[in-house]
């Protein structure tokens, strides 16, 4: 009995678990060549860049929906402030030049 007891615990203290405690790569522990090599060999992937601060960078515009298209994005790493990572997947909203 206190077997089954413990087993159910267990298995509600692991639902109980959130997904937020799941690891994603964080980019000021990585340099800047590495988070670089890390989104051209996934071709996408979801990176941290602070505390609960986190995005999805893209190689290029075949890992965005059709109608997005790609923008440059720039996050810090350990050696870099401002490395050109990848991209981020935006709305490929037309300019209205008013005419």
């Amino acid at each position: 009995m206190r077997a089954m007891i413990a087993t159910a615990l267990v298995c509600v203290v692991a639902a109980a678990t959130p997904a937020s405690a799941q690891s994603r790569p964080d980019s000021l522990t990585m340099t800047c060549s590495a988070a670089q090599a890390l989104v051209r060999q996934r071709g996408a992937v979801v990176i941290g860049t602070g505390p609960n601060v986190f995005d999805r960078y893209v190689a290029d515009r075949r890992f965005c929906m059709p109608t997005q298209v790609s923008q440059n994005a720039f996050i810090a790493t350990r050696d870099n402030r401002n490395c050109l990572v990848g991209g981020i997947c935006r709305e490929n909203v037309p300019i209205n030049l008013g005419r």
